[in-house]
């Protein structure tokens, strides 16, 4: 299983990466932490990272695809991965897309969390007080969130085209969502690997909540 997450901040990304990681035997590849790593080791690729944090400068495009590359590499004789933080651009998606072509890595699934903007910052506000965090107040939040929407959003429709988009209700728990994500998983995988000729098509699964332990909603 080949997976992207794709999802705002405070949808649960990272935990629901590290779910389907575990669940499939596969690295979980958090593009945070391999820019960490890179810094610690000292490598040549952590050094330029470590110039453009302590500049206060984002790190480019080709070192974030240079990382990845190495990470996609790696997992190729683990029957895939999870990979959690790219693409936040239409640009690192096409250029993304292009490294795992010539790996032979193309995702088989693109993840996309959905979750309301007001459940959003409450998740993130009480984020932020849990961890002390005064200047991550609901004005930044929403600027946060507006920026998702310019920038990465537009991104679900290139790989609702592709038909590999899968769109989940992530409103609900934690092992909630992840229960109805497996699920959806495993049929994929059966179906793909079964037919690897099948035609593929985007799937929304967000209207399946009351199966998997959402409250019914009464009007």
């Amino acid at each position: 299983m080949k997976l992207l997450m794709i999802a705002p901040p405070g949808a649960g990304k990272g935990t629901q990466a590290v779910t389907i990681a575990q669940h499939f035997g596969v690295p979980h590849v958090a593009t945070g932490d391999l820019l960490r790593d890179h810094v610690a080791r000292g490598t040549e690729l952590g050094l330029s990272v470590k110039t453009h944090l302590d500049s206060g400068t984002l790190v480019p495009d080709e070192v974030v695809l240079a990382m990845v590359r190495e990470a996609l590499e790696a997992a190729r004789g683990s029957g895939g991965l999870v990979l959690d933080g790219v693409p936040r651009t239409m640009d690192q998606a096409r250029a993304l897309y292009e490294i795992a072509l010539e790996l032979d890595m193309t995702a088989d699934v693109a993840l996309h969390l959905q979750v309301s903007d007001d459940e959003l910052v409450r998740r993130l506000l009480a984020r932020a007080a849990v961890q002390a965090r005064s200047d991550d107040n609901e004005e930044v939040i929403r600027r946060r969130l507006a920026l998702y929407y310019e920038v990465t959003h537009p991104i679900l429709e290139w790989y609702d085209e592709r038909g590999i988009l899968v769109t989940v209700d992530a409103m609900r728990p934690a092992d909630q969502v992840g229960r109805q994500i497996l699920t959806a998983l495993e049929v994929m995988k059966q179906m793909t690997e079964g037919n690897p000729e099948l035609q593929r098509r985007a799937v929304d699964l967000t209207g399946l909540g009351a199966a998997f332990g959402a409250a019914a909603t009464t009007s």
